[in-house]
């Protein structure tokens, strides 16, 4: 049996006898709940080969047969699937509605690359040879994280990436909507939050000792039904979308509209903009009543517009200086009884904290909450490497471990002059694969508390789409890999053997036109010589 090079590799793959030719006359027999996955089968691999794929019924001959059947699956748990390829017929049967939609997926693969394009670019047979896979996904929190407020991307090419997560079994997309450079949500309570910062005067192009500027405004939102489109969009391809907006740090775009947000007592608010550069601004939310108001109100149209239980509050990179200089501030902390500024911050994130469970969401933030105390329900994004993420579980909290050293999509690719305004440590396609989310210093009970993993893409230097595409694959598909493989330990994986299989997963990226990083090193096209980035040189231990 030829392999097909699935990505991620499935659990359990053997052959069996004959083939199934997918043609004019192959039907969909969709059982209930089923009825999502025929209608992607029919815009995707119907599209792709011409054929109509039309609705069939229980006893169809020649039939892709998508039944729920945790029992029948193989595979336990909703994301679970069996895939049985013969001559008599598909069938993919999934542990819930997930698995059946997973199953779709390898499904596509199995077709050809071809599958991945939008219209037909040949007249051919179809043939699937006989298959038999089950599989189930090793961590339930699989995800990636897109930085839309450094650089805007509209909304079609957030539902593309969407798309691109759902071929690589990802069902976490992490929306970071809001921060210094921007703010990227409608919120009609407060309408100059888009009418004002959205939108900043000019863009540093290149890192933050590029000498060059962009001299044209950038911004950009999305309108209440673009979420809403999102959401749904996402939602029927599994994938659950986590809204993130950023307190109290990272806050300068809100305060530049807002001024009042703003710790007033220590600098005129009145004259900040929207950031135009990169790094850590000082500029932070002032730990007053109406500043929680405000959020609160900002937090009741975001719940409105996303159903997931996770609400991403940031929490990272906040800068206490103003908080030490600010009276208002000083006498919130004795007001309160606490003992500094980190204790300040613990005490803004716990508020929301107890405000998002009460409407029965999680609150979930960098693990810069970590400092001053945990609030109760929090669950760390663990992106410092592993320290935040190991103390969170070892005190019984919930950890998503994104560590910037392994799992950070920004930083450089080679260490070549090639490559395009290169940031942070040098992380190959073989790094991500050999990445392991689960610290060895947890014992079984902690490690459950590990939820699972999530690569990120902060977007300083992705002014476009292409290089979104650019620094996020092939990367992409071998951290998807790290996410769904059933393989605790990293040395245990086969990055050579990975390497054979990426060969067809090329063509399928090709397919789809990802502007992806060549094996053999950045086009030329992709290249942005003369433009600085931020290299660092070695790297940290990984735990």
């Amino acid at each position: 049996m030829t392999d097909p090079g699935i990505i991620p590799a499935p659990r359990a793959r053997r052959a069996t006898p004959g083939d199934f030719v997918l043609d004019e006359h192959t039907v969909i027999d969709a059982g209930p709940g089923t009825e999502g996955t025929a209608r992607w089968l029919r815009g995707t691999v119907g599209a792709a080969t011409g054929l109509p794929l039309a609705p069939g019924a229980a006893g169809d001959p020649h039939a892709v047969r998508l039944r729920i059947d945790p029992e029948g699956a193989g595979a336990p748990g909703p994301e679970g699937y069996r895939l049985d390829v013969a001559p008599s017929g598909v069938t993919i049967l999934g542990g819930g509605a997930a698995g059946v939609f997973w199953g779709a997926q390898t499904l596509r693969q199995l077709v050809g690359p071809e599958a991945f394009r939008r219209a037909p670019v040949a007249q051919r047979q179809w043939i699937l040879p006989g298959t038999s896979i089950e599989d189930r996904p090793r961590f339930r929190w699989r995800g990636s994280m897109l930085d839309v407020a450094r650089h805007f991307m509209p909304k079609d090419g957030v539902l593309r990436f969407i798309d691109l997560l759902a071929a690589h079994k990802l069902n976490v997309f992490h929306f970071h909507l809001t921060d210094d450079q921007g703010w990227r949500v409608e919120i009609k309570r407060h309408p100059k939050l888009t009418e004002h910062a959205s939108w900043r005067s000019r863009t540093k192009y290149g890192h933050r000792a590029s000498p060059l500027w962009e001299d044209r405004p950038h911004g950009g939102y999305y309108t209440q039904d673009d979420i809403r489109e999102i959401v749904a969009y996402a939602a029927e391809r599994h994938i659950s979308v986590v809204p993130e907006v950023d307190i109290p740090g990272h806050s300068q775009a809100a305060i530049s509209a807002y001024p009042e947000l703003g710790n007033t007592d220590v600098i005129d608010t009145t004259t900040l903009s929207v950031w135009d550069s990169w790094g850590v601004t000082p500029n932070v939310l002032a730990p007053t009543d109406n500043v929680l108001r405000f959020y609160e109100g900002v937090f009741e149209e975001l719940l409105e517009l996303f159903p997931s239980t996770f609400v991403h509050v940031g929490g990272d990179e906040c800068p206490k200086d103003q908080w030490k200089q600010s009276p208002a501030a000083q006498a919130r902390i004795e007001e309160l009884g606490l003992a500094d500024e980190d204790e300040l911050q613990s005490w803004f994130i716990r508020h929301f904290d107890t405000w998002l469970a009460e409407r029965g969401r999680r609150l979930i933030g960098w693990d810069e909450i970590l400092e001053g105390g945990l609030a109760p329900g929090a669950t760390v994004s663990s992106w410092r490497g592993y320290a935040g993420g190991i103390a969170a579980a070892q005190s019984g909290h919930d950890v998503v471990m994104c560590p910037e050293q392994q799992v950070y999509l920004d930083h450089r690719q080679h260490g070549g002059e090639s490559e395009p305004v290169p940031i942070g440590y040098v992380r190959t396609l073989e790094d991500v694969y050999r990445f392991e989310p689960v610290p060895p210093q947890l014992t079984p009970e902690q490690a459950r508390h590990v939820l699972g993993t999530q690569a990120n893409l902060w977007t300083e230097v992705m002014d476009s789409q292409a290089r979104v595409d650019y620094q996020a694959f092939p990367r992409l598909a071998a951290f998807s890999e790290v996410a769904w493989s059933t393989l605790p330990a990293s040395e245990e994986r086969d990055f050579a053997e990975f390497e054979d299989r990426m060969t067809a997963h090329y063509a399928r990226l090709d397919a789809l036109g990802v502007g992806y990083r060549p094996p053999g090193g950045p086009l030329p096209w992709q290249q942005r010589p003369g433009v600085l980035g931020r290299p660092i040189e070695g790297a940290p231990p990984n735990v």
